[in-house]
């Protein structure tokens, strides 16, 4: 008889009302791949984005969201030589494809997996992988950020924001943060030389001659952005993905844009882990909720009324 668990589905495409707990059959592992108990699951805004159906990455319901995890070994299928039953791990397995981490347990490729630092519990390790290697990605791998740059980030309070200013400062940038009024102090204290509250400033004023921007909102903002790059300067872009009118205007002023899509990483994971071992990166989780909780999660994160990530876990706490 196959085992059951408890696991967010949801059966149609629509708001967060869609989202329900049901009792479904546990999933186990095939050829290079582990089964995790998962102690903690990242809520992130792709997530919204599939739930909804603006970004129907996996296809027509039913299916289970998530794709940020952290928790416990418990299964080994033949290939795995790096993890052991026992284990703690964390990661962001299988995007674009489903990694169905809003349950008790959960499959993953044992290589899209790392070993969770003894530093984080399990939920900051789940408000890590997604935000994280989107930051690591757009500012390491694609801006290649290094001692004496500017970087401006915005939204710096929130999931990739927040994780970004702190990585810009341990590259040596000078980093320059929007943000809102009531996140203001918290962004100053991870790092951020500036903030500037975007609701009663111009940023477009007060920041100049930068050399990256990185831009998790889109939109308007995106275009405003170009006015602070100094020549040849770079904005990266998380959200607006394939804007070639984005990308014409930046190159008819001496400007580069770049879109940046997260991928799986093990090694952008493992660097990840090494700023948290060495105290210069930490993930702030600002909600906790029970996976029966999800459609409040994804209320509360249309709202952006909270600060860094918003963590579900199977037990609630």
């Amino acid at each position: 008889m196959t085992a059951a668990m408890r696991a967010v589905v949801q059966r149609a495409f629509g708001g967060p009302e869609v989202l329900e707990t049901a009792e479904v059959d546990r999933p186990g592992p095939v050829m290079n791949e582990v089964l995790v108990r998962v102690h903690a699951a990242g809520v992130n805004q792709i997530d919204a984005l599939v739930r909804s159906g603006t970004l129907p990455l996996l296809g027509p319901p039913p299916f289970t969201l998530g794709w940020d995890l952290s928790g416990v070994v418990v299964e080994t299928a033949p290939g795995v030589t790096r993890f052991a039953v026992g284990d703690e791990v964390f990661g962001m397995p299988c995007l674009p494809r489903a990694a169905a981490a809003y349950a008790e347990y959960a499959v993953a490729p044992s290589r899209q997996l790392v070993r969770k630092p003894a530093s984080l519990d399990h939920r900051e390790a789940a408000g890590l992988p997604l935000v994280g290697l989107t930051a690591w990605q757009a500012l390491v791998d694609t801006a290649r950020v290094t001692a004496g740059d500017r970087v401006l980030v915005h939204a710096a309070g929130g999931g990739v924001g927040h994780l970004a200013v702190q990585l810009a400062k341990a590259r040596g940038a000078e980093v320059i943060a929007t943000a809102s009024a009531g996140k203001a102090d918290f962004v100053r204290g991870i790092g951020a030389d500036q903030v500037i509250d975007y609701r009663a400033r111009d940023f477009t004023e007060e920041a100049g001659d930068v050399d990256v921007v990185l831009d998790t909102l889109g939109g308007d903002l995106a275009v405003r952005s170009l006015d602070v790059l100094r020549p040849g300067g770079l904005l990266v872009t998380v959200v607006d993905i394939g804007d070639e009118t984005l990308v014409r205007r930046a190159g008819e002023r001496g400007l580069r844009c770049l879109a940046v899509t997260c991928e799986p990483d093990q090694v952008g994971l493992a660097a990840l882990v090494e700023l948290v071992e060495a105290g210069r990166l930490r993930p702030h989780v600002g909600q906790v909720l029970p996976l029966e909780s999800a459609a409040e999660a994804h209320t509360l994160l249309a709202s952006a009324a909270f600060t860094g990530k918003i963590v579900l876990t199977p037990d609630g706490r």
